[in-house]
């Protein structure tokens, strides 16, 4: 049960959440990096689960919106649930923002989920489009690891909304020993590291020649790491038990914890 983790193509990552080039892996190259394909599945399975079915979707232009819009396009139009509307805009353009609110507004009107794919600092202007654009309040908000931060959180007109993301609480117990010895916060994806070390510690211990094997690496059960259970697939691309979250008072709390196993 020890975290196990291949060594990844994954010295690209601009930060903790945003990871969509999964066009890297492939048979025998295993991904190390938080995919937003899995955080997209966790939460718009778990708002159909809470019988949210038709969706609508704003998604900025670039790499990371292309990706969350092909994950959504698939599996937003599965189990009984559809995708109503999908606008793109730039992000930080107002004007692009205001345009997409108003080409989405009659979808809008047919659904009872928003998906969003902006954080950081383009999460408020996009906000304050559809809060003067009489939209919040309509349906439920959705998003991803994306705002998997304090800063968003405390965004006006997010009460509410949930998205997806690993547990932190394993995270922030080696954040608290790793300050201890270094004296310094560890960066959100010091995880990552972490497993990629006692991968190759627990493999050569329990596997021996057949460590990095395919068999072992790609074993269905997966196994336990720092931000929860994890697993590789053939392809190389990575799955993750993955936490859904909801914003309160400027805060973040978990309303369906990440599952234990597969």
């Amino acid at each position: 049960n020890q975290a196990c983790h291949p060594p990844a193509a994954a010295s690209g990552r601009r930060s903790p959440r945003r990871d969509p080039d999964a066009g890297v892996a492939q048979r025998g190259v295993y991904l190390l990096s938080f995919l937003p394909q899995s955080d997209v599945q966790r939460i718009v399975g778990f708002a159909g689960s809470k019988g949210k079915k038709a969706i609508a979707a704003l998604l900025p232009q670039g790499a990371y919106g292309n990706v969350a819009e092909a994950e959504l396009m698939q599996i937003g139009n599965a189990g009984g649930r559809r995708v109503t509307a999908v606008q793109r805009y730039q992000s930080g353009n107002k004007a692009t923002i205001d345009a997409a609110i108003e080409q989405i507004k009659g979808a809008l009107a047919q659904s009872d989920t928003l998906f969003l794919a902006e954080g950081g600092e383009g999460i408020g202007p996009l906000m304050q489009s559809l809060q003067g654009a009489g939209v919040l309040g309509r349906v439920q908000i959705i998003s991803t690891g994306l705002w998997d931060q304090r800063a968003v959180h405390g965004t006006p007109g997010l009460d509410g909304a949930w998205f997806a993301a690993p547990d932190s609480s394993r995270f922030n117990a080696l954040a608290q020993r790793y300050s201890s010895q270094f004296g310094s916060a560890p960066t959100r994806i010091a995880t990552l590291g972490y497993d990629a070390v006692t991968l190759a510690n627990a493999l050569t211990q329990n596997f021996g020649t057949q460590r990095f094997s395919e068999a072992t690496l790609t074993n269905p059960s997966g196994f336990s790491g720092q931000d929860g259970v994890f697993r590789f697939r053939m392809d190389g691309r990575n799955e993750r038990g993955i936490a859904v979250y909801e914003i309160r008072g400027g805060g973040a709390q978990i309303i369906s914890p990440s599952p234990g196993s597969f």
